[in-house]
């Protein structure tokens, strides 16, 4: 899983209008991809995952509304059976501080949930702590590291998992954290 998540700034939070991911939309999002990450894939995945894939499910993030917006966020997840996957979640670097992976981050936990998911997976660079401090704020855990798993610079991935994502525990935790994150959007 890629995961390039906003640092906080000064910047004010703001609600993301967050859609279906479309194949009109994948020349903006292999931009935001492109400044993202050292090791990005191109449009022709992106375009599979879309139109081949069917345990696939990506979306796009809008700053504004969904017909006026500009593209700042992306995210997608697999759902197989029960087990969900994050395979990418990132924000433009012009729009991070704003809690736009956040709340990506938190549709998508949704869209898991909805599809039949109990247990939801990712992985994160090693030095990527802020994403790491999301993920369990959300209740991940870190279970295992994959060694050398980053192909441009060899460096780690720290696995994360969280569980029981159907159960009340779990279901109150998200709405207190989602109410909260809410209560601070503009």
């Amino acid at each position: 899983m890629k995961a390039d998540l906003e640092k906080p700034q000064n910047s004010p939070a703001q609600r993301l209008t967050v859609a279906a991911m479309t194949n009109a939309d994948v020349r903006a999002v292999t931009r935001i991809e492109a400044l993202s990450f050292s090791t990005s894939w191109p449009a022709s995945a992106f375009a599979s995952e879309l139109n081949d894939n069917k345990l696939a499910h990506y979306f796009t993030g809008r700053a504004g509304t969904a017909e006026d917006g500009t593209i700042v966020a992306y995210g997608g997840i697999w759902v197989i059976l029960d087990d969900a996957h994050v395979t990418t979640i990132a924000v433009h670097p012009e729009w991070r501080g704003r809690r736009y992976g956040e709340q990506m981050l938190v549709h998508l936990m949704h869209e898991a949930i909805a599809r039949g998911a109990s247990w939801i997976t990712l992985e994160a660079r090693r030095s990527n702590v802020v994403a790491h401090r999301l993920y369990r704020k959300y209740g991940f855990s870190t279970i295992a590291i994959r060694r050398a798993y980053y192909s441009d610079n060899g460096e780690d991935a720290v696995v994360m998992w969280a569980g029981h994502l159907r159960g009340d525990l779990y279901r109150r935790r998200l709405a207190a954290l989602e109410q909260r994150l809410e209560q601070d959007l503009v």
